[in-house]
């Protein structure tokens, strides 16, 4: 069963790892995003919004679908939403599998879909005070085209 949230609160990595220990794990992954500071021009921070209910139930999907995938035995997903900061933890993807490969498979899988399809409209805002809307980048289009 997936376990998703998406909060405007920080969270503990040690925490949601310790939540995929399920009898029967063989392999635990996981990947932590955070908010990076944009060579040339520093970021202050990364603002994320998005539709409360429906990004829920997208997130949903895309953790389903890696169950079945990978055969997962535990999936969770935390995305934070609101003003974040560079260092901030953005995203926890983490897995549980009989077996390592398909537990490291998952969360690369599970970050990819995240990345273009989870409903999140993201705005960068620099320290020179420029803002800007993020898009979709090719390099995250590609990454998704190879679980197709």
């Amino acid at each position: 069963m997936a376990i998703v949230r998406v909060t405007a609160q920080d969270f503990d990595p040690g925490h949601e790892l310790a939540g995929l220990a399920v009898p029967g794990a063989g392999g635990l992954a996981s990947f932590i995003g955070v908010v990076r500071s944009e060579t040339g021009s520093p970021l202050a921070a990364l603002t994320l919004e998005h539709y409360p209910g429906m990004t829920e139930a997208a997130i949903l999907k895309i953790a389903e679908q890696a169950e079945l995938r990978f055969s997962l035995l535990a999936c969770s997903i935390v995305h934070r939403y609101g003003r974040l900061t560079p260092g901030a933890r953005i995203v926890f993807c983490g897995a549980a599998a009989p077996h390592r490969a398909a537990a490291l498979q998952a969360t690369e899988f599970l970050i990819d879909w995240l990345k273009t399809s989870a409903p999140f409209w993201k705005k960068e805002e620099f320290i020179s005070g420029e803002a800007r809307w993020v898009m979709a980048s090719h390099a995250d289009d590609a990454a998704v085209e190879k679980w197709q």
